[in-house]
């Protein structure tokens, strides 16, 4: 009760006509008395220890909330990786899915269930460290005592929503390549999802590979619809708060660098000698490229920026989705001590922007995955350029 009267006091203050006239006379009195300043510094002290209180009474020091909750641990445990998967708590219960370990520490392979390391046990010598470089991962202590990181191939969060969501994907098309097969295409076009997927694949096919790439476009068009259909079913899959959804699959950055890894690998390793000429040769001016090369510089270094705005665009994207919907959530555990009606209109607030937010995701889903295949696509016809044409 004593938290809530300075939060209560803290309003008052604010809301007041002393507050009210104090801010007035910062722009209209030029030579306050010594009164004023009394005063004010009296209000300002109250203010201050109202504003410390009110935040004490909210959220901890630590960060967690003083029922229980740990907002830190709600929304980046969500978006980093684990060795199990969570799926949901009833008070000390938690429930989730132990996944298997696999690593090869100083005294061999180790392979065994997550739940054995669960809650800070060691086993085997092996144990999840808590804070520090190494925070969240499996580790073992060398000679000298310090935390060292095995050879880690463990099935983690993101690795199993990675298999999850590939099968996913893989009954999807085959479930329209069985179709196709039953129906030729003389009894007309598919409907129902079937029908949605044709045009998908036309709408890639056709706008962006064809049209982005140039006269080269079908040897690509097999790896440009796979991403497209891969990073379009991860975002999606993310989005479901339940098992097998909710991995942050393409919000991990391992996953967006392998895959803008292969558009590095099919932009440069298919390059026409036209392309690799205008990086290191381009058509500018001679003093621009020697004796200091700095267009080729600049055109070598693009090499490698391309690749990598792939990589981050992805990857912040979708990963600022995810934490932005949890910690809209999070705003519903947080205003639990402030009382019924703030906790009750904040949870209103919260649940309708979480509603607005997942609608949004879903609609940046796709806009992500096209956006990667488009830029994809770009990056590879620029490779594909041929010599220009002599003049007649």
């Amino acid at each position: 009760m004593k938290k809530l009267r300075y939060i209560a006091l803290y309003l008052l203050l604010l809301a007041s006509p002393a507050g009210m006239v104090c801010a007035q006379e910062a722009d209209t009195i030029a030579a306050p008395s010594a009164a004023d300043t009394t005063l004010r510094e009296e209000i300002a002290q109250d203010v201050a220890q109202a504003e410390v209180m009110a935040a004490d009474s909210l959220v901890g020091e630590d960060g967690k909330e003083e029922g229980g909750v740990d907002v830190n641990e709600l929304v980046f445990g969500h978006i980093g990786d684990s060795y199990e998967w969570h799926i949901a708590s009833f008070g000390d219960t938690h429930i989730s899915i132990p996944l298997p370990v696999i690593v090869h520490s100083s005294t061999g392979w180790h392979v065994f269930c997550s739940s054995k390391i669960a809650e800070g046990e060691e086993y085997e010598g092996l144990y999840i460290a808590k804070g520090g470089a190494y925070d969240g991962k499996i580790v073992e202590r060398n000679a000298a005592g310090e935390e060292v990181r095995p050879f880690d191939i463990s099935i983690t969060k993101n690795v199993l929503g990675l298999f999850i969501n590939s099968a996913v994907l893989l009954i999807i098309m085959m479930s329209c390549v069985r179709w196709y097969k039953k129906h030729p295409v003389e009894q007309g076009a598919p409907k129902g999802g079937v029908g949605m997927m044709e045009a998908l694949i036309l709408m890639i096919y056709d706008d962006v590979i064809k049209g982005c790439i140039g006269e080269d476009y079908k040897r690509y068009a097999p790896y440009l619809l796979t991403a497209f259909f891969f990073v379009l079913v991860n975002n999606l899959m993310g989005l479901i708060p339940i098992f097998p959804g909710g991995a942050n699959v393409t919000g991990n950055i391992a996953i967006t660098m392998v895959l803008a890894l292969c558009t590095f690998v099919l932009t440069n390793v298919y390059g026409t000698k036209e392309y690799w000429k205008e990086i290191f040769w381009p058509e500018v001016p001679t003093w621009l490229k020697a004796p200091v090369p700095m267009m080729p510089l600049i055109e070598f270094f693009g090499i490698f920026t391309k690749p990598f705005a792939l990589m981050i665009r992805l990857f912040a994207n979708i990963m600022a989705g995810h934490a932005a919907i949890l910690s809209l959530i999070a705003i519903i555990f947080i205003t639990v001590k402030a009382g019924p009606v703030i906790n009750g209109s904040m949870t209103v607030v919260a649940v309708l922007f979480g509603i607005f937010m997942d609608a949004l995701e879903v609609l940046v889903a796709f806009i992500q995955a096209y956006v990667f295949t488009m830029l994809s696509a770009v990056f590879i016809g620029l490779s594909r350029v041929k010599g220009h044409e002599s003049k007649k």
